[in-house]
């Protein structure tokens, strides 16, 4: 009994191991004065993760999802657990538009034209801070090419 116990603990020790070594890279951005800390989400597996499971975000701080090309995408709130706010971004780096997402539900939540970025924030924030359609978000230049 013993011996399984200690056999589970360390399993458990593995897997909390292995989920700090899958956190994702990070980048700062800028959007008006305000800089942002973002996550990185440039693969398929990590694109598909995003912010699933987190109970809370910082201020000033998102995920940024990069796409291997430009097209229209859409995104949904499967097992995220916060409400967010996502903007869309084309290749330069400004933004399409902006959809307001509630937790928890599968609603789609698309692109109004081709993009090649999506950053996540709390629910709200852009419209807090005064951004909106033709805003540019500055730093893209050093984001991870989508793999």
């Amino acid at each position: 009994m013993n011996m399984l116990l200690c056999i589970a603990l360390t399993l458990l020790a593995f897997m909390n191991a292995n989920v700090r070594a899958e956190s994702f890279p990070e980048m700062e951005l800028a959007m008006g004065i305000y800089r942002i800390e973002a996550e990185v989400a440039a693969t398929d597996a990590a694109r598909q993760r995003g912010l699933m499971f987190r109970e809370k975000m910082p201020a000033n701080h998102g995920m940024l999802f990069v796409f291997p090309e430009s097209r229209q995408e859409c995104m949904w709130m499967k097992n995220t657990l916060l409400p967010l706010s996502v903007a869309f971004l084309d290749d330069k780096g400004i933004i399409v538009n902006i959809e307001e997402m509630a937790p928890q539900t599968l609603n789609n939540h698309c692109s109004a034209g081709p993009i090649r970025f999506a950053l996540e924030m709390n629910a709200g924030w852009f419209k807090q801070h005064g951004f909106g359609l033709g805003t540019a978000l500055h730093g893209l230049e050093r984001a991870p090419l989508s793999r």
